[in-house]
């Protein structure tokens, strides 16, 4: 995938997700990008048959933007837990069930956890790939990854998905108990910006590739 072209105008976010939505609204809108989401036009969901993250992002990006005839923008994310060997991983969501209810899905994390009579600190990641793709079948990859510890009971009601159990490293407050802007601002009068959040620090690289 080569990251060798910009992106203006109008811009399909690969996602029925709400939450994903926002975020990468904020983070598109400094630019003048209009994002639109594939559940908005009523776009199908493909099914995610890759086996990483990079490639499930490039299967959304691909079939939203064939769907829609626009460039379109998929995230791929999920956190993975060090001593679950890296589960749920790209199985998050559906930790959540048919519904996912991800109360649910961070239940069954600590459950896990607690059959193995894992210590503290308990250590994960999130990951994110984000694939932009064109009609054309040009496509570009950008990843982000940060690293933090579990805690039970989850923390929070903003974000979403796993947010209220993930504390990243050097904070005292998990993501769910974070607003989006210290999530994910981004500075970009810093030459060398390092956001928090894995979604911001991915789109730190589209951004620099592809946006002006």
């Amino acid at each position: 995938m080569s990251p060798r072209r910009r992106l203006a105008g109008r811009v399909v976010i690969a996602t029925h997700n709400p939450g994903k939505l926002a975020e990468m609204r904020d983070l598109l809108g400094p630019f003048g990008i209009e994002a639109v989401s594939a559940g908005e036009l009523g776009l199908p969901e493909p099914d995610e048959t890759g086996t990483t993250f990079a490639e499930n992002a490039a299967i959304k990006a691909h079939a939203a933007s064939r769907a829609s005839t626009l460039p379109a923008l998929a995230d791929d994310s999920g956190v993975c837990v060090h001593a679950l060997d890296g589960a749920p991983g790209l199985f998050s969501a559906r930790w959540g069930g048919p519904d996912k209810d991800f109360a649910a899905a961070m239940a069954r994390v600590e459950r896990e956890l607690a059959s193995r009579d894992v210590p503290e600190p308990r250590r994960a990641h999130f990951v994110s790939a984000l694939v932009l793709a064109w009609p054309d079948g040009h496509a570009a990859l950008f990843e982000g990854r940060v690293f933090g510890t579990l805690v039970f009971p989850p923390r929070g009601s903003l974000g979403f998905g796993y947010d209220p159990m993930f504390r990243p490293d050097g904070h005292e407050r998990t993501f769910g108990e974070m607003s989006s802007a210290e999530k994910h601002g981004i500075d970009f009068a810093d030459p060398d910006p390092d956001p928090l959040s894995h979604r911001a620090r991915a789109f730190v690289g589209l951004a620099r590739a592809c946006l002006s």
